[in-house]
């Protein structure tokens, strides 16, 4: 598993055998391993490059010199030579070849010891992890480059990425003032989130001619700023259409530029939308509005709440015929009585008053007759 920070299989083994059973000397941990002293001796060098162990002299393993031949130079083993972190030679164990009083003393065995792995490993991981975002941001910048340089000047200008509530907002009003025909839109939470009075952007384009279509949660009916907002929406002879869950938000002008959130409400970072140009795209959008607008509920005004039309023959009038309006748009009655400042029995009694008009006996039914009358718009 540690082949990921650059080990191999042997020095993986080795390593394992010197955290789970303590120090040992190189031939120990051939003799344990069953591998041949050199490639032990490898494997150790691996470890030693990365910090991963760490060797002293074991002066248990030195031979005693034998008193009777003090004339004798100390031929000892081999130690290790060259550059570079590579573990000393197995012959270090310091026994000499021939017979027993021709063997001088030699130089101590080394001992390796496991470096703890919760630090060694850590940093050999957090190095790792280093060139791996290093690796990434040089893909990302080679993928940009190479689709800069494989791109059309005609296709690169069809999506933009938007940042930011500030950058946000200003796109929505330019898409405003530079509408021509018609404004297409769906809107999640509190309707005024761009308020319409703060550039004039809306007001302008409506006095222009601009045909506004937008269609609101019906949970906005229930917020005060967001009602306030629709009915002057409705005031500048806007069409409003209610529908129970709105899919996201979108504007669209003239058919040809939309604007579609990137993020949603809590993700990380700041609020990134997308600034769409692509004919395809924007067909597409088009198409996922037309098919909301056509299953929302549609409002329009009077005495500065929503309704639908003029009154038909034998409908409910005036307040009846608000409350109407406001149920069928799926409003709560507590949600009708702080609208029209009314108490909460004054509208459950007028509702059954409804009711009774249109030979409803539950509401359901009261909005099946509301449709099959003409009391409200299909």
């Amino acid at each position: 598993m540690l082949a990921a920070v650059g080990l191999s299989d042997l020095a993986e083994r080795l390593y394992t055998d010197l955290v789970t059973h303590g120090p040992a000397t190189a031939v120990e941990l051939s003799r344990r391993s069953g591998t041949p002293p050199d490639e032990i001796q490898v494997a150790l060098g691996e470890l030693a490059a990365q910090g991963l162990i760490a060797a002293r002299h074991d002066d248990s393993t030195r031979p005693a010199a034998d008193p009777a031949r003090t004339d004798l130079a100390p031929t000892g083993a081999a130690t290790p030579t060259g550059p570079g972190p590579t573990a000393p030679a197995l012959t270090g164990a310091g026994t000499g070849t021939g017979t027993d009083d021709a063997a001088a003393p030699g130089p101590p065995a080394l001992r390796y010891s496991a470096a703890p792995p919760a630090v060694a490993l850590e940093a050999l991981l957090a190095g790792r992890r280093h060139a791996l975002r290093q690796a990434e941001l040089s893909a990302a910048a080679l993928a940009e480059a190479y689709r800069a340089a494989t791109s059309d000047d005609a296709h690169r200008d069809l999506v933009e990425v938007v940042v930011g509530p500030a950058a946000i907002g200003h796109r929505v009003e330019q898409i405003q003032r530079g509408a021509k025909r018609e404004l297409l839109a769906l809107v999640t939470g509190q309707y005024d989130v761009v308020p319409a009075d703060a550039t004039g952007a809306e007001t302008e384009a409506v006095e222009r001619g601009v045909a506004y279509r937008v269609v609101v949660g019906r949970h906005s009916l229930g917020a005060p700023r967001s009602a306030e907002a629709l009915f002057e929406a409705l005031g500048r002879d806007q069409r409003v259409r209610v529908v129970d869950q709105v899919p996201t938000k979108l504007i669209i002008a003239d058919g040809s530029l939309a604007l579609v959130p990137l993020t949603t409400p809590g993700d990380a970072g700041e609020p990134a939308a997308l600034l769409v140009r692509a004919p395809g795209l924007v067909n597409l959008m088009t198409i996922l509005f037309e098919q909301v607008w056509a299953w929302a509920q549609p409002l329009g005004l009077e005495a500065g709440l929503p309704v639908v039309g003029d009154a038909p023959a034998g409908a409910p009038v005036g307040t009846d015929r608000r409350i109407l309006a406001l149920l069928l748009a799926g409003s709560t009655d507590q949600a009708v009585a702080n609208q029209l400042g009314l108490g909460l029995r004054t509208v459950q009694r007028r509702i059954k008053a409804v009711m009774e008009l249109a030979h409803a006996e539950t509401r359901v039914q009261l909005g099946w007759q509301a449709h099959r009358r003409g009391w409200v718009e299909d």
